[in-house]
């Protein structure tokens, strides 16, 4: 058995965009492998995550936004703005769906003074030559410098742009279903992944985590019932897809009272037979070879 080549870090692993005291972040994910250290999603907090994972800031080599839902790309700009204060001096990509340019374009004219100011009064190197924003395609790979990343639309309406990605490096692959609901696609993308991070939900939970929101209609509740997937279902995927392990990530509910490490675990019961991990925040995946 080999060294381990690779790693995720989940450092944010709520569903949703919402955070109280206690809870879980937003969405944010690290992957480090090939040599390239790579963030996919930005949700709050996701700057916070590196640091607490001990990763610089200026270690990375590229963004991945998977789709616009602000729990997914909220700290993108200012993630990097810090990276960029922090003596970010190497250019990074940024790889999102249509409309990730908007963001960015809005983002540097919000910040468009303080970014003058610190390039002329400290001799910063010019930010907005760091950051060079493209298009996620399910047509053709990106190639991180030895890594190939490849993506597939997943099913997460009413967003037509949303993508699972595909992470192959040194004999390794690392699938991230992105916010999905379930497809039997997923198990082909996903098929013989040595880990597949994949979104869930527990169905019975999410009534009340709705009735805590108090929103007058049932719009929200429709909403997770239909772009989401619940638990057994992701188990199901893995199975097919022969994945070597399995990580439930982006939890609906997170952090409702009731809801702990061993419901989630009595949800995939029996459905899949590899290893499961539980994301929680700081959740730290080795990827190695298996015996």
């Amino acid at each position: 058995m080999s060294g381990i080549q690779s790693s995720v870090t989940l450092l944010g692993t709520k569903g949703g965009p919402a955070i109280r005291p206690g809870s879980a972040r937003p969405t944010s994910t690290l992957i480090e492998m090939g040599g390239q250290t790579m963030l996919v999603d930005a949700g709050l907090g996701a700057a916070i995550g590196m640091a607490e994972a001990g990763v610089p800031l200026t270690d990375l080599d590229a963004v991945f936004i998977t789709h616009l839902h602000s729990d997914h790309y909220l700290e993108l700009g200012p993630l990097l703005h810090t990276a960029w204060t922090a003596g970010l001096r190497h250019q990074i990509p940024i790889f999102g769906p249509p409309g990730i340019e908007h963001y960015w374009q809005f983002f540097l004219n919000a910040m468009a003074y303080d970014i003058a100011l610190r390039t002329e009064d400290e001799g910063r190197p010019d930010f907005h030559d760091l950051c060079v924003v493209s298009h996620i395609s399910d047509e053709r790979p990106i190639d991180m410098q030895g890594v190939l990343v490849s993506a597939m639309r997943n099913d997460h309406p009413p967003i037509e742009d949303s993508f699972a990605l595909r992470f192959e490096a040194n004999g390794q692959t690392i699938v991230l279903s992105g916010d999905t609901a379930p497809m039997p696609a997923m198990a082909e993308f996903a098929q013989g992944a040595d880990l597949m991070v994949h979104e869930a939900m527990l169905r019975d939970g999410v009534q009340d985590l709705v009735d805590r929101m108090g929103y007058a209609d049932d719009r929200l509740m429709a909403h997770i019932l239909r772009s989401h997937s619940p638990a057994e279902d992701v188990a199901r995927i893995a199975q097919a897809a022969q994945v070597r392990a399995l990580a439930l990530n982006h939890l609906i509910p997170s952090g409702e009272p009731g809801v702990t490490e061993e419901t989630w675990r009595a949800a995939v019961s029996g459905l899949y037979d590899g290893p499961v991990h539980i994301g929680h925040d700081g959740l730290v995946i080795e990827v190695g070879e298996q015996p």
